[in-house]
Protein backbone atom coordinates (compact mmCIF):
# COMPACT_ATOMS: atom_id res chain seq x y z
CA UNK A 1 0.00 0.00 0.00
CA UNK A 2 2.54 2.21 0.99
CA UNK A 3 4.55 2.11 -2.66
CA UNK A 4 1.24 2.72 -3.87
CA UNK A 5 0.66 5.86 -2.17
CA UNK A 6 4.44 7.19 -3.27
CA UNK A 7 3.40 6.09 -7.13
CA UNK A 8 0.20 7.99 -6.96
CA UNK A 9 2.19 11.30 -5.47
CA UNK A 10 4.76 10.67 -8.06
CA UNK A 11 2.11 10.28 -10.95
CA UNK A 12 4.09 7.43 -12.06
CA UNK A 13 3.57 3.64 -11.84
CA UNK A 14 6.24 0.98 -12.02
CA UNK A 15 5.87 -2.38 -13.87
CA UNK A 16 8.65 -3.96 -11.65
CA UNK A 17 7.39 -2.77 -7.84
CA UNK A 18 11.08 -4.64 -6.71
CA UNK A 19 13.15 -1.90 -8.86
CA UNK A 20 10.90 0.66 -6.80
CA UNK A 21 11.24 -1.48 -3.55
CA UNK A 22 14.92 -1.55 -4.14
CA UNK A 23 15.47 2.70 -4.59
CA UNK A 24 13.60 3.04 -1.77
CA UNK A 25 15.87 0.70 0.50
CA UNK A 26 19.44 1.79 2.43
CA UNK A 27 22.13 -0.75 3.36
CA UNK A 28 21.13 0.02 7.13
CA UNK A 29 17.67 -1.51 6.91
CA UNK A 30 19.39 -4.99 4.87
CA UNK A 31 21.94 -4.67 8.09
CA UNK A 32 19.18 -4.77 10.16
CA UNK A 33 17.11 -7.38 8.63
CA UNK A 34 19.74 -9.92 6.85
CA UNK A 35 17.02 -12.26 6.10
CA UNK A 36 14.98 -10.42 3.59
CA UNK A 37 15.44 -11.01 0.07
CA UNK A 38 15.78 -7.30 -0.98
CA UNK A 39 18.53 -5.40 -2.05
CA UNK A 40 20.23 -1.45 -1.19
CA UNK A 41 19.99 0.96 -3.66
CA UNK A 42 23.47 1.74 -3.76
CA UNK A 43 23.87 0.27 -7.61
CA UNK A 44 20.95 2.33 -8.43
CA UNK A 45 21.91 5.03 -7.21
CA UNK A 46 25.28 4.47 -9.13
CA UNK A 47 23.58 4.36 -12.22
CA UNK A 48 20.83 7.38 -11.35
CA UNK A 49 23.64 9.59 -10.77
CA UNK A 50 25.47 9.00 -14.45
CA UNK A 51 21.43 9.56 -15.74
CA UNK A 52 21.44 13.07 -13.81
CA UNK A 53 24.58 14.25 -14.99
CA UNK A 54 23.57 13.55 -18.81
CA UNK A 55 19.65 14.55 -18.69
CA UNK A 56 21.22 17.99 -16.86
CA UNK A 57 23.81 18.55 -19.36
CA UNK A 58 21.59 17.89 -22.16
CA UNK A 59 19.25 20.31 -20.90
CA UNK A 60 21.70 23.36 -20.41
CA UNK A 61 23.05 22.82 -23.72
CA UNK A 62 19.49 23.27 -24.85
CA UNK A 63 18.15 25.77 -22.85
CA UNK A 64 21.68 28.40 -22.68
CA UNK A 65 22.94 28.51 -26.20
CA UNK A 66 25.05 31.22 -25.53
CA UNK A 67 26.91 29.62 -22.17
CA UNK A 68 29.97 28.87 -22.33
CA UNK A 69 31.73 25.38 -21.50
CA UNK A 70 33.12 26.80 -17.93
CA UNK A 71 29.83 28.36 -17.13
CA UNK A 72 27.43 24.85 -18.41
CA UNK A 73 29.44 23.02 -15.71
CA UNK A 74 29.47 25.43 -12.69
CA UNK A 75 25.52 25.39 -13.38
CA UNK A 76 25.10 21.70 -13.71
CA UNK A 77 27.40 21.06 -10.29
CA UNK A 78 25.18 23.49 -9.07
CA UNK A 79 21.58 21.41 -10.23
CA UNK A 80 23.22 17.83 -9.01
CA UNK A 81 24.77 18.43 -5.75
CA UNK A 82 23.79 16.17 -3.02
CA UNK A 83 21.83 19.41 -1.28
CA UNK A 84 19.72 19.97 -4.32
CA UNK A 85 19.02 16.38 -5.34
CA UNK A 86 18.19 15.95 -1.47
CA UNK A 87 15.79 19.09 -2.01
CA UNK A 88 14.31 17.05 -4.72
CA UNK A 89 14.08 14.05 -2.68
CA UNK A 90 11.84 15.84 -0.27
CA UNK A 91 9.61 17.73 -2.89
CA UNK A 92 8.21 14.43 -4.11
CA UNK A 93 7.53 13.00 -0.76
CA UNK A 94 10.48 10.23 -0.72
CA UNK A 95 11.79 10.52 2.79
CA UNK A 96 8.76 9.15 4.18
CA UNK A 97 8.98 5.89 2.36
CA UNK A 98 12.56 4.93 2.60
CA UNK A 99 13.40 1.81 4.16
CA UNK A 100 16.28 2.18 7.04
CA UNK A 101 17.65 0.62 10.39
CA UNK A 102 16.23 2.06 13.43
CA UNK A 103 19.43 3.35 14.07
CA UNK A 104 19.28 5.43 10.93
CA UNK A 105 16.27 7.02 11.86
CA UNK A 106 17.03 7.91 15.16
CA UNK A 107 20.15 9.52 13.77
CA UNK A 108 17.83 11.36 11.77
CA UNK A 109 18.72 9.66 8.19
CA UNK A 110 15.40 11.03 6.69
CA UNK A 111 16.71 14.14 7.01
CA UNK A 112 20.18 13.69 6.07
CA UNK A 113 21.20 15.23 2.61
CA UNK A 114 23.69 11.98 1.84
CA UNK A 115 21.02 9.83 2.23
CA UNK A 116 17.63 11.51 0.29
CA UNK A 117 20.41 12.88 -2.16
CA UNK A 118 20.79 9.07 -2.91
CA UNK A 119 17.77 7.88 -2.72
CA UNK A 120 16.91 10.37 -5.23
CA UNK A 121 19.26 8.67 -7.62
CA UNK A 122 18.43 5.10 -7.09
CA UNK A 123 15.00 6.39 -7.98
CA UNK A 124 16.48 7.96 -11.28
CA UNK A 125 17.84 4.60 -12.02
CA UNK A 126 15.14 2.34 -10.97
CA UNK A 127 12.91 4.43 -13.63
CA UNK A 128 15.43 4.19 -16.20
CA UNK A 129 14.99 0.82 -15.72
CA UNK A 130 11.49 0.39 -15.51
CA UNK A 131 10.61 2.54 -18.08
CA UNK A 132 13.62 3.84 -19.94
CA UNK A 133 15.16 7.13 -20.90
CA UNK A 134 12.30 9.13 -21.28
CA UNK A 135 10.26 8.60 -18.29
CA UNK A 136 13.81 9.49 -16.54
CA UNK A 137 13.97 12.20 -18.38
CA UNK A 138 10.50 13.63 -17.70
CA UNK A 139 10.66 13.65 -13.47
CA UNK A 140 14.19 14.97 -13.85
CA UNK A 141 13.15 17.71 -15.72
CA UNK A 142 9.92 18.37 -14.01
CA UNK A 143 12.36 19.07 -10.76
CA UNK A 144 15.16 20.93 -12.49
CA UNK A 145 13.25 23.17 -15.33
CA UNK A 146 12.81 25.68 -12.57
CA UNK A 147 15.82 25.04 -10.28
CA UNK A 148 18.00 25.63 -13.35
CA UNK A 149 16.40 29.31 -13.65
CA UNK A 150 16.68 29.84 -9.64
CA UNK A 151 19.98 29.17 -9.89
CA UNK A 152 21.23 31.09 -12.82
CA UNK A 153 19.52 34.12 -12.15
CA UNK A 154 20.46 34.21 -8.51
CA UNK A 155 24.56 33.23 -9.71
CA UNK A 156 24.14 30.46 -7.20
CA UNK A 157 25.90 28.56 -8.85
CA UNK A 158 29.59 30.42 -8.02
CA UNK A 159 31.77 28.68 -6.07
CA UNK A 160 30.99 29.18 -2.56
CA UNK A 161 34.57 28.22 -1.13
CA UNK A 162 35.64 30.41 -3.44
CA UNK A 163 33.18 33.90 -2.59
CA UNK A 164 33.80 33.04 1.16
CA UNK A 165 37.74 33.44 0.54
CA UNK A 166 37.48 36.71 -0.64
CA UNK A 167 34.86 38.14 1.37
CA UNK A 168 36.79 36.94 4.13
CA UNK A 169 40.10 38.21 3.58
CA UNK A 170 38.51 41.12 2.59
CA UNK A 171 36.84 41.78 5.60
CA UNK A 172 38.71 39.99 8.16
CA UNK A 173 41.91 39.54 6.66
CA UNK A 174 41.84 36.00 7.59
CA UNK A 175 41.80 32.77 5.27
CA UNK A 176 39.01 30.43 6.14
CA UNK A 177 40.68 27.05 7.51
CA UNK A 178 38.59 23.71 6.99
CA UNK A 179 38.38 21.12 9.27
CA UNK A 180 37.31 17.62 9.06
CA UNK A 181 34.69 16.39 11.86
CA UNK A 182 33.69 12.81 11.04
CA UNK A 183 33.82 10.24 8.52
CA UNK A 184 30.85 7.76 8.47
CA UNK A 185 29.98 4.82 6.08
CA UNK A 186 31.55 2.04 4.50
CA UNK A 187 34.71 2.77 2.12
CA UNK A 188 32.46 2.67 -0.97
CA UNK A 189 29.74 5.16 0.39
CA UNK A 190 31.51 7.47 3.16
CA UNK A 191 29.78 10.49 4.54
CA UNK A 192 32.61 13.59 5.85
CA UNK A 193 31.36 16.22 7.58
CA UNK A 194 33.54 19.37 7.50
CA UNK A 195 33.57 22.66 9.58
CA UNK A 196 34.46 25.87 7.91
CA UNK A 197 36.53 28.24 10.82
CA UNK A 198 37.45 31.70 10.55
CA UNK A 199 39.64 33.93 13.32
CA UNK A 200 38.43 30.43 16.15
CA UNK A 201 34.83 30.51 15.28
CA UNK A 202 32.98 28.16 13.42
CA UNK A 203 30.50 29.90 10.44
CA UNK A 204 29.59 26.58 8.64
CA UNK A 205 29.16 22.74 8.56
CA UNK A 206 28.53 20.65 5.59
CA UNK A 207 28.43 17.06 4.95
CA UNK A 208 28.96 15.53 0.93
CA UNK A 209 29.97 12.26 0.15
CA UNK A 210 33.54 13.53 -0.70
CA UNK A 211 35.48 16.09 0.63
CA UNK A 212 35.33 18.43 -2.23
CA UNK A 213 31.33 18.31 -1.77
CA UNK A 214 31.29 18.86 2.22
CA UNK A 215 33.62 21.73 1.72
CA UNK A 216 31.08 23.33 -0.75
CA UNK A 217 28.54 22.89 1.76
CA UNK A 218 30.28 24.00 4.68
CA UNK A 219 31.67 27.20 2.61
CA UNK A 220 27.79 27.84 1.44
CA UNK A 221 26.59 28.20 5.01
CA UNK A 222 29.36 30.16 6.58
CA UNK A 223 29.13 32.55 3.28
CA UNK A 224 25.58 32.92 4.37
CA UNK A 225 26.73 33.45 7.99
CA UNK A 226 29.36 35.69 7.66
CA UNK A 227 27.47 38.03 4.80
CA UNK A 228 24.53 38.32 7.85
CA UNK A 229 27.21 39.48 10.37
CA UNK A 230 28.94 41.87 8.07
CA UNK A 231 25.97 43.48 7.34
CA UNK A 232 24.59 43.57 10.93
CA UNK A 233 27.77 45.32 11.49
CA UNK A 234 27.75 47.68 8.59
CA UNK A 235 23.98 48.34 9.91
CA UNK A 236 25.28 49.45 13.26
CA UNK A 237 28.32 51.36 12.50
CA UNK A 238 26.07 53.82 10.03
CA UNK A 239 23.55 54.06 13.27
CA UNK A 240 26.21 55.54 15.21
CA UNK A 241 27.87 57.57 12.37
CA UNK A 242 24.73 59.24 12.08
CA UNK A 243 24.50 59.81 15.83
CA UNK A 244 27.49 61.52 15.94
CA UNK A 245 26.43 64.00 12.77
CA UNK A 246 23.33 64.67 14.92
Amino acid sequence: MELEQFENSLGIVFRDKSLLTRALTHRSYLNENPSLPYLDNERLEFLGDAILDFVAAEFLYQRYPEMSEGDLTSLRAALVKGETLARFSSDIGLPQYLLMSHGEESARGRERAPLLAGAFEALIGALYLDQGLEAARGLILRLLTNEAERVHHQRLDRDAKSMLQELSQGKLQVTPQYRLVETRGPDHAKEFTIQVIIKDKVYGQGIGRNKQTAEQEAARVALEALQAEISKEDHAALIALKGQVE
